[in-house]
């Protein structure tokens, strides 16, 4: 597979809350957006998600890759219906539905995702919740 390809097999499989979305994943991922490191890490934080956001779905917009890095431009819809994430931390869940933009930025190696970045809109996202401004 491509870069592209396996991050798009990864964001389909893990969307469908299938476990094989990380075997796509680096055992020690390096993860240089917020959360915990490995491939563990990143399933902790997508269960995070999946609990705080009510199995959110994704849009996504637009692909753009360059060798091994691949940038994913997407939108999580989801229900805010708990809030033990950080950024929500000390919110009450008020199961709205949200909105959250990101840009991702995997990098791989070898058919394995070994590095993330991202860029998240946590200021609409907090608007959405009653949490902006504080």
């Amino acid at each position: 597979m491509t870069p592209a390809e396996t991050v798009l097999a990864f964001h389909r499989a893990a969307e469908l809350r299938d476990g094989s979305a990380f075997g796509l994943v680096a055992e020690d991922l390096v993860q240089h957006a917020a959360g915990p490191q490995g491939r563990e890490g990143l399933r902790r934080t997508a269960a995070t998600l999946d609990h705080d956001l009510d199995r959110p779905t994704v849009t996504i917009h637009r692909v753009v890759a360059q060798d091994d890095l691949v940038v994913v431009h997407l939108t999580m819809h989801g229900r805010h219906v708990a809030s033990t994430m950080p950024l929500l931390a000390d919110l009450t869940p008020t199961g709205n539905a949200v909105a959250w933009d990101f840009i991702h930025i995997w990098r791989v190696a070898d058919g394995s995702i070994v590095e993330h970045w991202a860029c998240r809109d946590d200021v609409g996202l907090l608007a959405q919740v009653g949490g902006w401004p504080r």
